[in-house]
């Protein structure tokens, strides 16, 4: 859905969920700026039984001069209703009768979605959602944002309370957001410094002082009562500064919404993919390699407690894979077959044609963000799903040749790159030529499927594993048995075939 497909609605409310937190209020506020720009009679309400008295969303209502009203007892029925950050129908929004629904979202579906829909469950906020949607309306979209810094400072702050201060941001268009955006830096500070209330430092002691340790894996797991969501990251980080915890996962759990955060201090375990794993099926989990966090639907886990989703599948987790450091370890290939590289055009962009040797560039992905610093014989391979990896030149032509066309792929982000040095951003699709396969046996791998996940630290990063799920498969290079990696189980037939 666009903004402009409710273009022909004059008549708008825009509600966002009861007790609304500071996303709630940012993307609903962007909706009512966007809407008013277009001549729009709109008005932004919230309704349930509280009205809103927390310090911080206090400010945020008052210095950027958000137009939300209470209205408990609302019964007009406007000619369009757009609910923002929920979904019509959930438990945690009153209904409001109107003629026509539309709903904006970034949590997971849980109801029957209208025609009138976008509901994005892998981005962080809704504010990033509807940040999109606006800028997507061209060069008026894009100046509302750019000449309204109320308006921006409103979508960082969803963003940044929705994501535990940034720590769970795992999209790459949260960071796209981020980057664009022009705000009022001290009110960010002012509100996050009036973010916990007393009656909240009560319950994150008492949290805390209720843990239960695993000592064997090295977490801790903390419930607490319902609070605000940046509270679980404060007792998280709290919690791992203690000597023989590695990993912490602290909760709440209300009727509509189960809210967890994740942190880890152990290369051996990726905060992101370990909150992912939690939530799989159930909800949706992810953040930063450190710092993570995510949600469930209680409608998901039908009479099982989170404490008893969670305690299994923390033993799940640890018990679903194996460690391997690629550097140390040669794999037994008695039980791999030999492939060789199809003939599949592949990617690839020398970093010295986009910027200058020396300069420090942040390479952005579907999969996350690459820094490194350019060098003549450096340059990206990009896969067929978009993802990239960097590559020395001599290694690349060891199994690939250059051609003369360009490399044209569609992807859901395609990859860009920005000059940390000087700002500048480029669309690396724009500098890719296409590689074919070189016919040499240095290209063949052994590899074999998993029957059991592994976390691969390779002989060029020690610092990050690569995951490999069961289906995935493993492989090396038949020149380096030290060259170890994951292929994904969905590409490997369009990747490989059998040696003859």
């Amino acid at each position: 859905m666009k903004l402009k497909d409710l273009s022909s609605f004059n008549n708008i409310v825009i509600q966002c969920h009861d007790n609304p937190d500071a996303d709630a209020l940012a993307s609903g506020f962007g909706l009512y700026t966007y809407f008013k720009s277009q001549g729009k009679d709109v008005k932004f309400i919230y309704r349930g039984h509280n009205k809103i008295q927390k310090s911080n969303l206090m400010i945020m209502l008052d210095e950027l001069e958000i137009p939300v009203s209470y209205e408990p007892d609302f019964d007009e029925e406007p000619e369009l209703l757009v609910t923002v950050d929920c979904q019509y129908g959930q438990r945690n929004v009153t209904t409001t009768k109107a003629k026509n629904i539309a709903i904006i979202d970034h949590h997971q579906k849980t109801v029957d979605l209208p025609e009138l829909s976008e509901v994005r469950s892998n981005i962080g906020s809704a504010s990033t959602v509807v940040w999109d949607m606006i800028c997507a309306e061209g060069d008026s979209g894009k100046e509302l944002i750019r000449t309204n810094q109320d308006l921006s400072t409103a979508l960082y702050y969803g963003l940044y309370t929705d994501t535990g201060k940034l720590s769970e941001v795992s999209h790459p268009l949260d960071r796209d957001m981020l980057d664009d955006l022009s705000i009022e830096k001290s009110l960010i500070v002012k509100m996050s410094n009036s973010n916990i209330s007393l009656g909240e430092l009560k319950i994150t002691g008492k949290a805390i002082l209720g843990y239960e340790y695993f000592r064997e894996q090295k977490y801790m797991i903390i419930k607490a009562e319902p609070c605000d969501p940046n509270i679980l990251g404060v007792m998280s980080d709290f919690s791992l500064e203690t000597a023989g915890v590695d990993i912490c996962l602290a909760y709440y759990e209300r009727p509509e919404e189960v809210k967890f955060s994740v942190r880890s201090c152990t290369k051996e375990v990726h905060a992101n993919e370990l909150a992912a794993f939690l939530a799989e099926g159930i909800g949706g989990g992810g953040g930063h390699i450190y710092k993570a966090g995510g949600s469930i639907r209680p409608e998901k886990i039908d009479d099982f407690s989170a404490d008893e989703i969670f305690k299994e599948r923390m033993k799940d987790y640890f018990d679903s894979f194996e460690v391997i450091y690629a550097e140390d370890t040669t794999l037994d290939a008695t039980d791999m077959l030999m492939y060789e590289k199809l003939p599949v055009d592949r990617g690839c962009a020398k970093l010295s044609d986009i910027f200058p040797v020396g300069s420090l560039v942040c390479i952005r992905t579907l999969e996350g963000d690459v820094d490194v610093t350019v060098e003549d014989d450096l340059y990206v391979m990009i896969g067929i799903e978009g993802e990239i990896y960097p590559i020395r030149e001599a290694k690349l032509l060891k199994s690939y040749f250059m051609k003369d066309t360009p490399y044209s792929e569609t992807f859901e982000y395609p990859p860009s790159i920005k000059n940390l040095d000087t700002g500048k951003k480029k669309n690396i699709m724009e500098y890719a030529r296409s590689l074919g396969v070189a016919s040499t046996d240095s290209t063949n791998i052994y590899a074999r499927p998993l029957t059991k996940g592994v976390k691969v630290f390779t002989a060029w990063d020690k610092e990050k594993y690569y995951l490999g799920n069961v289906g995935d498969y493993i492989a090396f290079r038949t020149d380096d048995p030290h060259d170890i990696y994951v292929i994904k189980g969905s590409l490997f037939d369009r990747l490989y075939k059998r040696c003859d």
